[in-house]
């Protein structure tokens, strides 16, 4: 199921967030933004965020064994083995976060799927750790006093004789005493894919002999390896302990302002974050059988969506949707006080990441156009003039999922008469609210209302100008080194981010993938919230990791009324401590949220012949049908508002 509860909205200005949150302010009638929405299908489990995900495959009364399985089946179920997307915002340049990986684009390569069971293993209370082999990353999860290793890359484990899985080192001790005694087959690729034919493989190393996912020939279930491979990456060549590393706090929050609308399909245009992709040419009935087997009900993985926003610039509409408006009208965006400019910032949060953008707007006037992709931190320039302008975003809104826009009009007669916003992104496919022959039952929900402003940057220097980079966010720094968020040998260190919203705070998410490799070292995660004056410690990071270890956390004894704070990671450096990559949500009450009527669109083929089933969510909790004659060809979901 797809699913909600993410990255903000847009808000009013302080100044008029006092006013009532359900009637916005100068004549605008109904809230300015619906917040959390979601749409999901009793055939696609809910894997929305870490909560919701926990919700749909961790049951009550598990043992450890089986919510390690549960979390192997699910990376699996919803990343396809294939070259990963690159946002360049972790450690490696490559995706390392489950939920992104499920929901925006649903491929991805070992590492990741090694560090998606591990964020997932640690989420749920289990020790994890990534393992480095020849040529291949994989997964250890600890339960019963044992590692063990969990596959979920390439799709599949170990059963020793006694029915307990085996660890990266049973299984490379196996392979080398029966390769000892047979001579000639370690590393000979052809020799070991012609022994694993006809169920030759049930005759290799007896660890090996009970995997449930080699079909006769050996092979796995993508077809892309098979037990020669497994043979070769386990041959002891390469064996070590590492961490991936992965980010935590990302959410589907689906939010809709009036005029904005988000369209998912189930069909691809071509584009993806990182240019070509040979899974653009994939059909899951042919090249993903055993995700078909596993539930998948799309056509292909990689989707293209479309998120539009037509901003009702003639109307009061506009005031309640947008992030500032000052020296505008009530009614329309046009100056007051011509004596002064007038201002109008928009906020244009995604949960899905942007690959192109246009701004299309006509002015009366002077007007200036500039952009912001760190929060509103600093702005540049990119548009000025008094005419009908069509503005490439392309190059700027790129692997963004967030930034703001800000109009300045000068003069009498200065106006915006028209105002739109296009973009296409990029959705996985797999985790849409899919329908089926028969009947489907869909449930619609929306709330609370709350936005979330994100800091997120890189911590290495070769990735400035592809994203952001954590100095982006203008933190205070303090005995801090590079490459990475380094303390100083010897010393103690920390960097300290400001965070702003434009509502309410409600709790701060954050944490990171950290190195501390003596027990006496680690961070201490701290608060403030009178400006760095005092600081709260929230949680510790502790030594010994190692190569490195992982830590999230929640607070939310947040003080009324607050709307900034800082976030604080102190530590000390007896030898290498550093954070690879961090993440920071403010979670925020939206000033002028509420509930209004939303539009559910479904399209798709029957039989050849197009159908569209379109549902009208009167309350914030719905549940309604959709019947399929037969088999569908899924196209599309569309949300907006519906018309008042």
């Amino acid at each position: 199921m797809a699913g909600a509860s993410w990255i903000a909205a847009f808000v009013l200005a302080p100044a008029l967030a006092t006013q009532d949150r359900s009637e916005p302010a100068n004549g605008a009638k109904g809230p300015g933004v619906v917040s959390g929405i979601k749409v999901l299908s009793d055939k696609v489990p809910d894997v929305s965020s870490m909560e919701a995900w926990k919700q749909s495959f961790i049951k009550e009364g598990m043992t450890d064994e089986q919510k390690a399985l549960a979390i192997w089946k699910t990376v699996w179920t919803f990343q396809y083995q294939a070259s990963p997307p690159h946002e360049f915002l972790q450690y490696y340049g490559d995706l390392h976060d489950p939920v992104k990986i499920f929901n925006v684009y649903g491929y991805s390569y070992c590492s990741v799927a090694s560090s998606e069971v591990v964020a997932l293993a640690r989420y749920v209370g289990l020790k994890a750790r990534d393992r480095g082999i020849n040529c291949h990353n994989v997964a250890e999860v600890y339960w019963d006093g044992a590692w063990h290793m969990l596959d979920a890359s390439l799709i599949c484990y170990f059963p020793k004789p006694d029915g307990k899985i085996a660890s990266v080192d049973e299984i490379i001790a196996g392979i080398k005493e029966w390769t000892d005694k047979n001579p000639g087959i370690k590393g000979n690729d052809a020799r070991q894919r012609e022994f694993m034919r006809a169920g030759g493989w049930r005759q290799g190393p007896e660890v090996l002999r009970r995997c449930p996912t080699y079909d006769d020939n050996g092979w796995l279930p993508a077809a892309t390896h098979g037990w020669y491979s497994t043979m070769q990456e386990y041959d002891g060549s390469h064996n070590g302990i590492l961490e991936n590393g992965y980010s935590q706090g990302y959410r589907v929050h689906i939010q809709l302002r009036p005029g904005e609308r988000l369209t998912r399909n189930w069909s691809h245009r071509g584009l993806t974050v990182s240019g070509p992709h040979d899974l653009l040419a994939y059909a899951v009935a042919k090249h993903m059988p055993h995700s078909v087997r596993a539930g998948d009900l799309a056509p292909g993985r990689i989707g293209n969506g479309t998120h539009e926003y037509v901003v009702p610039v003639r109307t009061a509409a506009y005031r309640a949707a947008a992030l500032s408006a000052e020296n505008l009208q009530d009614g329309r965006v046009a100056v007051r006080d011509p004596a002064k400019p007038g201002v109008l910032v928009l906020r244009m949060p995604s949960s899905f990441v942007y690959l192109t953008g246009k701004l299309s707007f006509a002015a009366t006037g002077e007007t200036a156009v500039s952009f912001s992709d760190n929060n509103g931190l600093d702005w540049k320039e990119i548009a000025r003039g008094s005419s009908t302008q069509d503005v490439d975003l392309t190059a700027l809104v790129l692997r963004r999922y967030d930034y703001r826009l800000r109009f300045e009009l000068k003069g009498k007669d200065a106006a915006l008469q028209a105002l739109s916003i296009r973009h296409d992104i990029q959705n996985s496919q797999r985790a849409l609210p899919a329908l089926d022959a028969g009947k489907n039952t869909i449930r619609f929900s929306a709330g609370p209302d709350e936005g979330t402003v994100t800091v997120e940057g890189s911590t290495v220097p070769d990735f400035k100008g592809k994203n952001l980079h954590y100095t982006d966010f203008r933190p205070k720094v303090h005995n801090i080194t590079e490459p990475n968020i380094m303390i100083a040998d010897g010393g103690a260190g920390h960097v300290a981010f400001p965070v702003s919203t434009p509502g309410d705070l409600v709790r701060l998410r954050f944490g990171s993938i950290y190195r501390a490799r003596d027990a006496r070292d680690g961070f201490d995660y701290e608060v403030s919230f009178d400006g760095g004056k005092t600081w709260k410690t929230v949680d510790r990071a502790p030594g010994e990791t190692g190569h490195g270890s992982g830590k999230y956390v929640t607070f939310s004894e947040v003080p009324r009324a607050t709307r900034d704070a800082w976030v604080r990671f102190s530590g000390t450096n007896r030898s290498a401590t550093l954070i690879m990559n961090f993440r920071i949500d403010a979670d925020y009450r939206e000033p002028h949220g509420g509930f209004r009527p939303v539009k559910v669109t479904y399209r798709w083929d029957e039989d050849g012949k197009a159908k569209e089933h379109t549902h009208v969510a009167k309350k914030p909790q719905e549940t309604y049908t959709i019947t399929c004659d037969s088999k569908p060809l899924l196209k599309s979901i569309a949300l907006e508002l519906a018309d008042p």
